[in-house]
Parts: C-alpha cells; structure tokens; sequence
C-alpha cells in the first residue's frame, strides 16, 4: 500500500485481515505499507522483498504510476501474479514494459465530477475555487483532478489556483494558508483527497472563515465524515477503501486458480453528503 500515515490505507489493510481471516485458511496474508507516498524507493524495496519471499500474488496500491511498473514486471517475470488497485499504473510504461497488469478499483474521475457537481449546485457561475492535487505522476490525482474541473467548468466556476499538496495534510494547510492571502475572495476549495480537505480545513479555520468557504474532498474517512455532519465540509467521494485491497485479493485469487485472465475491474464509488450520512444513520 501506500501512506499507512493515511487513514484510508489503514482501513484498506483492516479490511485485507479481516477478509483473510474470514477466509477459511485459503491464502496467507502479509500487509505492507511505506511511511509516506513520496517514498517510492520504499516501496520497490516492499516488491522486492515480497519477490524474495516467494509470495504467490501482489496486490498493489502504487505510490507512482511510472515508478513501479519496471520492478512489477521483475516480479510477474518471476512467476508472481500482480494486481494493480487504488492507483492506476501508467498504460505507456506498462506498454514499454511489455506487462500486462490488471486494475481492480474505481473511475476517479466519474467519482470526482460528482463531488465537483455537487460542490458546484451550491456555488454560483463566477465564483473563485482553488483545487489541491495530489502527487503529479499518480494517475489517480489526475483523473480526480480532471473530474473536478469538468464538473466546475460545466458549472462557469473560475479556477484561480490548482497545486500540488502531494496528498498531505501539513502541505494542504501551508498551501491554503498561502491561498487565503493571494485570493481574498476565494469561496471554496477542491481537495483530490481527504488528508489535503483536512488541511484545507485547519487553514480556513485558522483565518476565521468557516462556513465562508466551502470545501470538498475525496476518501470518507472518519474525520471528513464528521466534518461533513459538522457542516465544515460539504462534500466527499468515498471509493469503499475497506473493500479495495479484497476486490484485489478476490483477482488474485481467482487468476492463481486458472478462473480469469485477469481483465480490468470497476469497483464502485459514491458521493457522501450530509443526506447521505443522515440517511445512513436513519437505516435507509
């Protein structure tokens, strides 16, 4: 996995062991994470070591898009099944590679541009939004950053700012801080994930201006779902990280079984508003 600093990829892994344990003793689970998602050397390490292992399968959530496709094809040239979730791998360098990797996870963008549509239902056309990125070369943060624009531009929704916070909170507030300054009349902020909402959230209440400026996300961890019923946060996209890592294991499991040749799968992502969470609460 990615951060274990993030609370999704911490949910990710306590989905993963408890889908093992329920599993009846039919594979044997090791769970890996690095401390940061800059620490792509740490990473490749993680592959490395699973290689020397002799693991049967990887599941992986790649901190890169590029990075990790020339060991992953180390590791499937050793006869070790690899499947790619969270994060796309780089279809360009898969082609270089000659590797062909199966993706197990959610259309970011479709995911975004919903959250971004209903961000933008409660602005009006003109008002200034500021979006947060995640790292550059992850595929995710660049189809969740497309589907925001496209929603704020259907909308008329000038974006006066887009900047990387390389998925981390600390940066999110230090750049939003920065933001409030050079644009006074900024009336939200588009995080592409929830640690960056978090930290975009510290920045606005430091400035003394929530419930001026409206803020979205993208995860449902706990801390954006009680924000969301807090009223400091409107909006967030949550893409069932528990489940991530067990529709990848579900894959893995059934390409090591001769079952499927390991084609791409959909896994699904909903919008989290405040009438989502009452409605959740209530049963419904």
């Amino acid at each position: 996995m990615k951060s274990l600093a993030n609370e999704f990829f911490a949910t990710m892994a306590s989905g993963a062991e408890a889908h093992q344990a329920a599993s009846d003793g039919k594979f044997e689970l090791i769970v890996n994470g690095i401390k940061d998602e800059r620490d792509l050397g740490r990473q490749v390490a993680l592959v490395e070591e699973a290689m020397a292992q002799k693991v049967d399968a990887i599941v992986i959530a790649p901190a890169d898009s590029k990075a990790l496709v020339p060991v992953l094809k180390r590791a499937m040239d050793a006869g070790i099944v690899v499947v790619n979730i969270d994060n796309r791998l780089d279809a360009d360098v898969l082609a270089e590679e000659e590797a062909v990797i199966p993706f197990v996870g959610p259309d970011n963008r479709a995911g975004a541009r919903r959250v971004g549509e209903a961000l933008v239902a409660t602005l009006a056309a003109g008002d200034q939004v500021a979006i947060l990125e995640g790292i550059t070369t992850s595929f995710n943060g660049q189809q969740r950053k497309l589907g925001f624009e496209e929603a704020l531009q259907a909308g008329g929704i000038e974006i006066v700012a887009s900047q990387s916070a390389e998925w981390e909170t600390s940066k999110a507030d230090a750049i939003v801080r920065a933001l409030l300054i050079s644009h006074p009349e900024l009336d939200a902020i588009v995080a592409c994930n929830d640690s960056m909402a978090l930290g975009a959230l510290a920045a606005v209440r430091n400035a003394g201006q929530e419930g001026k400026i409206k803020i979205v996300g993208f995860d449902n961890i706990t801390a954006v779902r009680e924000a969301i019923r807090a009223g400091e946060i409107l909006a967030t996209a949550d893409q069932h990280g528990d489940q991530l890592a067990v529709y990848g294991i579900d894959v893995a499991m059934e390409i090591l079984a001769g079952k499927t040749a390991g084609a791409d799968r959909e896994t699904p992502v909903d919008l989290i508003t405040a009438l989502e969470l009452t409605a959740e609460t209530n049963g419904e």
